[in-house]
C-alpha cells in the first residue's frame, strides 16, 4: 500500500475517535473481547513463533500468557480508570468544579520487533484499545511467519477501520513515519528507535520508545549461588539471549566467581544437556544479520564454555566469557545474543560508578541478602526497571508499569500505566454562568493588598 492509501486509512481510523465512537466503555470492551478471540486458537500462533526463532512451545507460550494477562487486568479494571479523578479548586475560584478526564489520542501507530514478535506487539495494542484508540499496526519483517498469522487473525476478528495491519519491511514502517499518527508506540533497538523519534518529530508526533541496554547483573558473595546461577542462565538464554530484559553481563565477587561459573556451567548442562543444539528448548538466532554479529564477536576469542557456532543452522551455543575489562568489545553495545560475560566485582562503590558510567539500562539485578546493597543500588543508579535475587520476572507484572529511562526507552506502559501512556490526561474546569465578582477585572485600583492575602 502506497502513502496516499495509508493516509486515506489512518482518516478513517481517527474519525471513528473524533466522532466518539470509541469513547464508550462497552466499545473499548467489545475491542479487548475481540483481540482475546483472535488469540485462540494457539497452534498456529505457537508454530509461527517456532517457525521464526525456533522458540521452544513453553517460551512461545510466554508470549500468548502474557497477553492475556494484559488483556484480563484491563477487562477488570477499565471502568475505574475511566471514572474522572475529581480535583479540589481554590477558594477564590469557587463556586467551580475540576476534574481529569482521559481521553484518547486518536490513531496510534505501533511497530513491533522480532524477539517476542507476538507479545509486544499486542500488549501495546491493549493498552491503545483500551485508551479509546484506533491502531495500525506494523509486525517485524524478521518474523514474518507470525506477522502472517496475527495480520489474518486480527481481520478476522478486528474491525478494518479499528484495527489494520501493515505487513513489509523497513520501506513500509517509513512510509507509515511520514504519516501523521497520534501517537508512535516503538519496541527495538537503539539505532533504529532515534530514527523513530526523529521522523515523528518532522509532526510533533509523540512516541514510546521501548528499547533496551546493557543489563547488569551484580553477585554478591552473601548470594545463594547455586540458586543464582539457574535464575541468571534461564533470563540470559531465554530466547536464545535475544530478550531485552535479560541479564546482559555478570559481575561476581571474587570469593565466589569460582563456585559460581561452576553452579552455571551446571545449570546449562541441566537446562539443554551435553548438547544444546540437539535441545527441543534452546531457540535460534532470528536471522543471518545478527548471527554473523555475533559468531565475529566471538571469532578467536578464549571462552571459558560453549562457543560453538553452525550457521547453517544460525545455532550459537549457549557462551559463557570472561571479560576483565569494561572497554571490551564484548562491552561495547548490548550483545542480544546468548553469550554472558563474567566480569570482577571489586565493590558495590566500583560497580555503582561502573554503572553510573554507562547509558542506563533497562533492568539492574542483584543477587544478594544484604539490604544495605539493595538500597545503595536504588539511591545510586538509574534504570527502567530493579530486580533483587530474581532476573527478567519483573517485566511479566501487568501492574508494574515497563519502560526504559535515557538510552533505554521513553515512557512506560503494561496496566494503568499504558492507559495513561496512550490517553490524554484533559484538564476540565466548570463554573457556573449566575455567579460572577467583578473583582479580578480592570481598572484593578488599590486590590493589590486584598489580592495578596486572597491568592495567598
Amino acid at each position: 500500500m502506497g502513502s496516499d492509501g495509508f493516509a486515506s486509512r489512518i482518516v478513517r481510523q481517527r474519525r471513528l475517535v473524533t466522532r466518539g465512537h470509541t469513547r464508550p466503555l462497552a466499545w473499548r470492551l467489545e475491542q479487548l473481547a475481540r483481540l482475546e478471540k483472535a488469540l485462540q486458537p494457539e497452534e498456529e500462533l505457537l508454530e509461527g513463533l517456532a517457525q521464526d526463532l525456533r522458540k521452544p512451545p513453553v517460551e512461545a507460550y510466554y508470549e500468548i500468557s502474557g497477553v492475556r494477562q494484559e488483556l484480563k487486568l484491563f477487562q477488570r479494571r477499565l471502568r475505574r480508570w475511566l471514572r474522572p479523578e475529581r480535583v479540589a479548586t481554590p477558594f477564590i475560584m469557587q463556586p467551580a468544579r475540576a476534574r481529569v478526564v482521559a481521553d484518547p489520542l486518536g490513531c496510534v501507530l505501533i511497530i513491533g520487533p522480532w524477539n517476542y514478535p507476538l507479545l509486544l506487539l499486542l500488549s501495546p495494542l491493549v493498552a491503545a484499545l483500551g485508551a479509546g484508540n484506533t491502531a495500525v499496526l506494523k509486525p517485524s519483517e524478521h518474523a514474518p511467519h507470525t506477522g502472517e498469522v496475527l495480520a489474518a487473525r486480527l481481520r478476522q476478528h478486528m474491525d478494518d477501520d479499528v484495527v489494520s495491519v501493515a505487513l513489509g519491511g523497513p520501506e513500509t514502517a517509513q512510509a507509515l513515519l511520514r504519516q501523521k499518527f497520534d501517537h508512535v508506540f516503538f519496541t527495538g533497538g537503539n539505532r533504529v528507535g532515534r530514527l523513530v523519534m526523529e521522523q515523528a518529530a518532522r509532526t510533533l508526533t509523540p512516541v514510546t520508545l521501548e528499547l533496551g541496554g546493557k543489563n547488569p547483573c551484580l553477585v554478591a558473595e552473601d548470594a545463594n549461588i547455586p540458586l543464582a546461577a539457574r535464575r541468571i542462565a534461564w533470563g540470559r538464554f531465554l530466547n536464545a539471549g535475544q530478550t531485552c530484559i535479560a541479564p546482559d553481563h555478570v559481575l561476581v565477587a571474587p570469593g565466589v566467581r569460582d563456585a559460581f561459573l561452576a553452579a552455571l556451567q551446571q545449570a546449562i548442562l541441566d537446562f539443554y544437556g551435553e548438547d544444546p543444539q540437539l535441545s527441543p528448548d534452546f531457540g535460534r538466532i532470528v536471522n543471518d544479520s545478527q548471527f554473523q554479529r555475533l559468531a565475529g564477536l566471538l571469532r578467536e576469542r578464549p571462552v571459558l564454555w560453549g562457543g560453538r557456532v553452525d550457521s547453517a543452522e544460525r545455532y550459537i551455543a549457549p557462551t559463557v566469557v570472561a571479560v576483565d575489562r569494561w572497554d571490551d568489545p564484548l562491552m561495547e553495545e548490548e550483545l542480544f545474543g546468548p553469550v554472558l560475560p563474567v566480569l570482577p566485582l571489586a565493590s558495590l562503590q566500583e560497580a555503582v560508578d561502573a554503572i553510573n558510567s554507562r547509558p542506563q539500562p533497562l533492568a539492574v539485578y542483584l543477587f544478594s541478602g544484604r539490604q544495605s546493597w539493595r538500597d545503595r543500588l536504588l539511591a545510586g543508579t538509574r534504570s527502567g526497571t530493579v530486580c533483587f535475587n530474581d532476573v527478567v520476572l519483573q517485566a511479566g507484572i501487568p501492574q508494574l508499569p515497563f519502560g526504559g529511562v535515557g538510552e533505554s526507552g521513553i515512557g512506560a506502559y503494561h496496566g494503568r500505566a499504558g492507559f495513561l501512556r496512550l490517553s490524554h490526561q484533559r484538564s476540565v474546569l466548570e463554573r457556573p454562568q449566575a455567579f460572577d465578582v467583578p473583582w479580578r477585572y480592570p481598572p484593578y485600583g488599590n486590590r493589590l493588598g486584598w489580592m495578596r492575602r486572597l491568592l495567598r
